[in-house]
């Protein structure tokens, strides 16, 4: 009788001391906190930052002194300016989310919130495809800009970074357009086809791109195009008419 008392005290000291030894030391709290508020939990800022992370397509070095073994490793220093920047940027978007609600005029809890993904979408600095295209092309014309449009197609393609779908090369081709310059334009259509050689839209571009040249010709064989690969394209159907007129 006297012995059960007892192993029952020697099972309850070791299954606590067990317990012990498997709860994890204490984390020491973060520091330099000056836009997530003080007392944030460690997990939950960890967390955050992994987000901010991914939405850029960045390492924690990106904003952060990392230099791994046998560097310095100052996770607190403010000394990169990428850091003060993405400080800048979440209070700008706090900013944001505190007004789009009255700004569209739905209450907050319908509004869609606007994250460091809303505008980077895995790259750190969130250009538009048209701009990458139109900044290599300005060193080295068309075949430039083709070429850096292929160089991110290969990098980036299925993510969200850039415009990949017939729209990308279009809208190039009309900032072209829109600077006169129509035989650039043209190119970037041509290159569009071998991607969308299906595309009726970028055919009836390549169209409107001719009659600005002056090529009504050209410009009819376009829009027949246009209309052969989408007979409900009703738009290209009526330019087509119109043009033969």
């Amino acid at each position: 009788m006297i012995r059960k008392p007892a192993f029952a005290l020697a099972v309850l000291l070791f299954t606590g001391s067990m317990a012990a030894a498997q709860t994890p030391p204490a984390q020491p709290p973060m520091t330099n906190l000056l836009v997530i508020p003080k007392d944030t939990p460690r997990p939950q800022v960890v967390q955050m930052m992994q987000q901010i992370a991914a939405a850029l397509g960045v390492q924690c070095n990106y904003c952060h002194v990392m230099e791994g073994r046998g560097g310095r490793n100052d996770m607190a220093s403010d000394e990169k300016r990428t850091k003060k920047a993405a400080r800048g940027m979440m209070m700008l978007t706090r900013d944001i989310n505190s007004k789009v609600s009255v700004v569209v005029g739905k209450p907050a809890t319908d509004i869609t919130a606007v994250a460091c993904a809303t505008c980077h979408r895995g790259v750190p600095v969130p250009r538009l495809l048209t701009e990458m295209v139109a900044d290599a092309a300005a060193a080295g014309g068309p075949p430039a800009g083709i070429a850096k449009y292929k160089e991110l197609r290969e990098k980036f393609y299925g993510g969200q970074s850039y415009d990949f779908s017939e729209n990308g090369l279009m809208q190039v081709a009309l900032r072209s357009t829109a600077a006169n310059k129509p035989d650039d334009a043209l190119a970037y259509l041509q290159a569009n086809l071998e991607y969308f050689p299906k595309s009726s839209r970028t055919y009836q571009q390549m169209s409107q791109v001719h009659t600005a040249k002056g090529d009504k010709a050209a410009a009819i064989k376009d829009l027949e195009k246009a209309v052969e690969l989408d007979p409900n394209n009703a738009q290209a159907k009526t330019q087509l008419e119109n043009l033969k007129k």
